[in-house]
């Protein structure tokens, strides 16, 4: 049962040889959501062998270009590859209107429907998205424009009852299914055999928070607690700690000091502002602070494994 991102971009306003716009896929067992969609990213799609006509749901931070401008092309890729299935894009108003916009002028006709969900960027803990394996919510985020950041809950499995318990006592199905539920069943002998004796979790549903373009923030800290992956936003170092409050961003250091604040189990950066050549003093800048960060970067597979450690991979 995967659990896994892949950064497909991760830089700020301007892209670079090595770095593309803003763009992360979340795998969630064989489910796929795109998140912020940066100019290019249906090329890193291609370039890291994720089939765009598999994404399930997409996500938008904010209505910046660096996060958006990709996905009018994405839209008409997936028509040409004859996506049939429908698509859901949730994102802040006014989206639609610059979809409806961008179709009107361009004479896109898409065979496929879309089911737009437009985002109060102020509401807290709002379900957006729902299925029976992942829950996503909002998390307000503080930027020049309204921006909303997501919170990805990977459903925590149901009840499995132990093999040792099936084979000893032969329960049938009807004994397991009402165990399962969280029900004490009667034996063939009279005994009674308890759920909290006969059932297990496989295990704790894992969870990813991805918070934009953004100020550092308290409250992001408070909504995202005992997260698993937090994604925050590096735009500066700390030495630049003004320019970043002046342009809505936030420092290494301050994303790493939100981690720590929200007791996540691990932070990756990302969104980096192209002034900086050299990314390493960002990475020290953060591990100073909070030792479990990680330097995001195009191609980075990042796995969350069932015992909630961090696999790190690259493409």
């Amino acid at each position: 049962m995967t659990f896994q991102v892949t950064i497909l971009g991760c830089s700020s306003a301007r892209p670079t040889l090595s770095m593309h716009h803003t763009a992360h896929v979340l795998r969630v067992h064989e489910q796929f959501f795109l998140i912020d969609c940066g100019e290019g990213t249906q090329l890193q799609l291609l370039r890291y062998g994720i089939n765009p006509l598999k994404i399930n749901a997409v996500f938008l931070s904010h209505l910046h270009g660096d996060h958006v401008y990709g996905i009018f092309g994405l839209l008409s890729t997936m028509a040409m590859m004859g996506r049939q299935r429908g698509l859901t894009i949730v994102a802040p108003r006014p989206f639609e209107e610059m979809l409806r916009s961008h179709f009107g002028y361009f004479a896109v006709e898409l065979p496929y429907a879309l089911d737009i969900r437009e985002v109060d960027a102020r509401r807290a803990g709002e379900v957006v998205w729902e299925n029976r394996v992942l829950t996503v919510s909002t998390v307000p985020l503080r930027h020049r424009v309204p921006c909303c950041g997501y919170l990805f809950r990977e459903r925590t499995p149901d009840w499995n009852v132990h093999r040792h318990m099936v084979e000893g006592y032969g329960l049938d199905p009807g004994r397991i299914a009402a165990l399962k539920r969280g029900e004490d069943v009667v034996l063939a002998d009279g005994g009674l055999l308890t759920a909290a004796e006969a059932t297990y979790r496989p295990y704790e549903g894992r969870s990813y928070a991805f918070c934009s373009d953004t100020t550092a923030s308290g409250r992001v800290a408070t909504l995202v607690r005992g997260v698993d992956l937090l994604y925050h936003e590096a735009t500066y170092l700390h030495a630049d700690k003004a320019l970043a409050a002046r342009t809505g961003h936030s420092t290494a250091l301050q994303a790493a000091r939100v981690a720590k604040k929200a007791e996540a189990g691990h932070l990756v950066l990302g969104h980096y502002s192209a002034r900086y050549k050299e990314l390493s003093g960002l990475a020290a800048e953060a591990q100073s602070e909070f030792p479990e960060a990680v330097l995001g970067e195009d191609g980075l597979v990042l796995t969350v494994e069932k015992d909630h450690s961090l696999k790190i991979a690259r493409i």
